[in-house]
């Protein structure tokens, strides 16, 4: 990687793009910097998928998705939290449902690529359908989701004239999305897969093959990877949080890369991201079992109700926001004991109401919400 050349600028008259080099070619790999961060990464990628052998993987996937999509969003400017993201649109005022929208949209994104997998390998074709899905009825709903773009985009700037970066024109995307999928599909020629989908996300961002949500897609593709390979067993490893909490410096290393030949420093980035979000993430499976293994005792009080309560808590790790008829629904009771069970289930510390109003009340598993926060 000491000879890398990222590729090269053509001039489009009043403007120049850049045209990445092909991806899909040998690949030599001699910093010792590289390869022990690259250990540290796979080991701390193993201890993740371990947890996932122990926990119950559907009680918390949703809310993982729910705050990667958050997360993902926040870089493109959008603002929901994560317990909106699990509300009903007509519960959301009005100007937090577009927000809601794509984050609801990531989530479905995520489910559909993961079900494509069945019939479809890593390609175009998975990819535009991500797209799709991802798009739909949100910002940038108008500019053709699903389909690669036929104009120039760029990014940052008011006008192309002072954009950060232009990527390739749109008659080179063909050729440079057929080598990245082609990349992806070597197993010929072994190369770590964790630099391996470095890589990727790295050339997707570069190509930017679509008019917009290219960030989106490209952290999509980080965990639709990660699963189609084998690496994960699950969709449990998000970056979105990490490339977040170090916005500038996510920008900055893909700028390098491509301005000055600086992969290395991409790729040991990417590796430190992925070290410290899997980190995280066994921080998080250890916090959900602790919380899973304690509530039992905190419910003992409720004596012949606690059954019912241990219903609801049970529902709570699916959905971690509820209100009076869910609870009516899960214990099948009538509202007047539901509305008892939640006020000892807020005395427990277990369920937290929310909007602040006497009608119509929106309770949360706030305990369950703070272990997906960053650390």
């Amino acid at each position: 990687m000491k000879n890398f050349k990222a590729g090269s600028y053509i001039n489009q008259g009043y403007y120049k793009a850049f045209v990445p080099t092909f991806i899909h070619r040998d690949w030599q790999i001699d910093d010792m910097e590289l390869i022990q961060l690259l250990s540290r990464a796979d080991q701390a990628l193993g201890r993740l998928d371990m947890y996932s052998r122990y926990v119950n993987i559907d009680l918390y996937i949703s809310i993982h998705l729910a705050k990667e999509a958050t997360q993902s969003s926040r870089i493109e400017g959008t603002q929901t939290r994560i317990e909106e993201s699990f509300m009903r649109e007509v519960d959301l005022v009005a100007e937090k449902r577009d927000d809601w929208a794509e984050v609801q949209n990531y989530i479905a994104a995520m489910h559909n690529a993961i079900a494509l997998f069945d019939k479809l390998p890593f390609s175009s074709r998975l990819i535009r359908e991500t797209h799709n899905v991802l798009m739909q009825g949100v910002r940038g709903a108008s500019k053709n989701p699903g389909n690669f773009r036929s104009s120039q985009n760029w990014i940052g700037g008011a006008t192309i004239n002072d954009a950060r970066f232009v990527p390739p024109p749109h008659n080179e995307i063909a050729a440079l999305m057929s080598d990245l999928e082609k990349f992806a599909n070597d197993f010929d020629h072994p190369m770590p897969a964790l630099l391996k989908i470095a890589l990727l996300h790295y050339q997707f961002e570069t190509i930017h093959p679509f008019l917009d949500g290219n960030g989106r897609v490209g952290r999509l593709l980080i965990s639709l990877y990660l699963v189609h390979t084998g690496i994960l067993r699950q969709p449990i490893l998000y970056l979105s949080d990490f490339f977040e909490r170090h916005r500038m410096l996510y920008y900055d290393k893909l700028m390098l890369a491509r301005t000055n030949n600086d992969l290395l420093g991409w790729l040991k980035f990417f590796l430190v991201g992925v070290r410290e979000t899997a980190d995280q993430g066994v921080q998080t499976f250890d916090g959900i079992m602790q919380l899973e293994k304690g509530l039992d005792s905190r419910l003992k009080f409720l004596g012949s109700r606690a059954e019912a309560a241990r219903k609801v808590v049970e529902s709570l790790f699916r959905n971690p926001v509820t209100d009076v008829n869910l609870v009516s629904e899960c214990i099948g009771k009538s509202n007047v004991t539901a509305y008892k069970l939640i006020a000892s289930l807020e005395t427990a510390g277990i369920l937290q109401e929310v909007t602040g109003l006497q009608r119509n009340r929106i309770y949360v598993f706030r305990e369950y919400l703070d272990l997906f926060e960053a650390k």
